[in-house]
């Protein structure tokens, strides 16, 4: 009689296959990638953490370093996470550079380090991540880095594309704070279309 709910157990039990890089990437830049995990019973585990360790592949270091550092289906382990997550970003994973980038910025995990941040952030805004080049906007718009910067930061946001309008409307606000701190003749360099 024992064996009639076991396997009433395993019918009900899903297998999961392994995220691609795409969906993954995907899942990561919506900031869904955790709670996928969690959603998928916490049964790819061991796969993520192969494909993290063994094969190296960036978005996998990522989903393990953040698993590591939040304790997602295991033990939390910080120090370990933000490695996989330094691991991440050295392989050039943009959304990578801009959560340890913001991590910097506000010292969530880390010490904060305004200079660090910045680094991060702007190798990321310069791979694309929008949330990066907002997050580096902001800190200039505070004070912080080179006005040798500014001049990019504005052109990414400048040539930026959204359809969420709270993101249009603080990506103009950036743009119009940048423009206090930039020579009218940066503003209009940096005003020109995007690959130029």
């Amino acid at each position: 009689m024992a064996a009639v709910p076991a396997l009433a157990q395993q019918s009900e039990l899903k297998a999961v296959q392994i995220y691609s890089q795409d969906e993954l990437i995907a899942m990561i830049n919506e900031n869904t990638h955790l709670d996928r995990v969690v959603m998928d019973d916490c049964q790819l585990v061991q796969d993520i953490e192969a494909r993290a360790t063994t094969l190296k592949l960036p978005a996998y270091q990522f989903l393990w370093g953040d698993m590591l550092a939040w304790g997602v289906c295991l033990k939390a382990d910080p120090e370990r996470g933000i490695h996989y997550m330094h691991e991440a970003a050295e392989q050039g994973l943009p959304a990578a550079m801009e959560q340890l980038g913001r991590y910097y910025a506000v010292g969530r995990l880390v010490q904060q380090d305004i200079d660090r941040a910045i680094v991060f952030l702007r190798e990321a805004g310069s791979l694309g991540n929008l949330k990066a080049q907002l997050r580096l906007a902001e800190l200039f718009i505070e004070g912080h880095g080179s006005p040798y910067d500014y001049e990019d930061t504005y052109h990414w946001l400048y040539n930026a594309i959204t359809d969420d309008k709270a993101v249009h409307q603080q990506i103009a606000r950036c743009l119009q704070e940048l423009e206090k701190l930039m020579h009218p003749k940066v503003v209009r360099k940096a005003r020109r279309p995007l690959n130029s």
